[in-house]
């Protein structure tokens, strides 16, 4: 019988729970202790459920690939209204790790097909970019209003190392790119869709690897695309988007903008929602996850856009 083991990861450990029978044990956050770790599940091969924690999950997740055992990544906030829902309020590592075997074996999760190691550097460097776009607005803003010749001369210096900075990151991103086909590929594809730039593809791709394995539910889902409906009794209340990666919320923005310029279909969709009394923040979000659909269809059929087709 498949048994489900719940990790807790933190920098310096790996808390695990086994359910059946019960026993928790702690492993270094190390190659020897993920090893250590794939030796105590043993067989049958189980599931193993984990929150993701950035950097500090990424060398546990590739050996648990190695082995072919399935990994089921948790939203944390899941993870913990599944804990207040069962009545287990208190929190530390092992309870942590129990708590995430107990979801493993009660709900159906799903795995997450585990990024590669080029994946997790290009998001990291996307990550890092959208960070110092950030500051370059925020620098600029402040250039404009400083007053003193030191300040001004700091802030334009600061630009400058912006710039140089941004340069640098977009050629490791396309470097990276070029070296895995497969990826180049799927950018590609991304990027014949107007609107859709090579950084916004890379964006797209990393924070959701799986787009073009799923239906067009669950790519709206994932995302936080889809609108929830919210009834009780007799009432119903406004559906709302939630959840989801923001990410690729964030990714989706500007193309879904840029599209209502240059795609013919979408500016009448989203004129329609507007015309219907719909908010610009519920009819742009409408176009984004249009525009979602549409790269997932054509990530799928392994086709670029055309307009025709399209």
């Amino acid at each position: 019988m498949q048994h489900i083991i719940g990790v807790d990861i933190s920098k310096p450990t790996l808390d695990a729970f086994r359910l059946s029978p019960a026993e928790h044990r702690q492993f270094p956050n190390d190659r020897a202790g993920c090893a250590a770790l794939i030796r105590w599940i043993g067989k049958p091969a189980a599931r193993v459920v984990f929150e993701p924690t950035g950097a500090y999950h990424r060398l546990f997740e590739a050996t648990l690939v190695a082995a072919g055992i399935e990994a089921v990544k948790v939203n944390p906030r899941a993870a913990r209204r599944f804990a207040e829902a069962t009545g287990r309020l208190a929190k530390t590592d092992r309870i942590d790790a129990a708590i995430l075997a107990r979801m493993g074996a009660v709900l159906d999760l799903e795995g997450r097909p585990a990024k590669s190691e080029t994946l997790h550097d290009l998001r990291e460097l996307s990550v890092a970019r959208q960070a110092l776009v950030k500051d370059r607005i925020a620098t600029t803003n402040r250039e404009q209003i400083a007053v003193n010749p030191l300040i001004r001369r700091q802030l334009r210096a600061r630009l400058k190392q912006i710039g140089a900075q941004l340069k640098e990151i977009d050629a490791t991103i396309a470097a990276l790119t070029v070296g895995d086909p497969e990826l180049s590929r799927r950018r590609d594809i991304l990027t014949s869709i107007p609107g859709i730039g090579s950084v916004t593809a890379m964006a797209i791709l990393t924070e959701m690897p799986e787009l073009g394995q799923l239906d067009n539910k669950q790519a709206a889902s994932l995302a936080g695309l889809a609108p929830m409906t919210r009834q009780s009794g007799t009432w119903t209340g406004r559906a709302r988007i939630r959840g989801g990666r923001a990410g690729l919320r964030r990714a989706l923005y500007m193309p879904a903008l840029v599209a209502l310029r240059f795609n013919d279909d979408l500016a009448r969709k989203y004129q329609d929602l507007k015309d219907a009394g719909k908010p610009s923040k519920v009819a742009i979000t409408a176009i984004m996850r249009k525009l979602l659909i549409l790269a997932n269809a054509l990530l799928r059929d392994g086709r670029k856009w055309n307009e025709k087709a399209a």
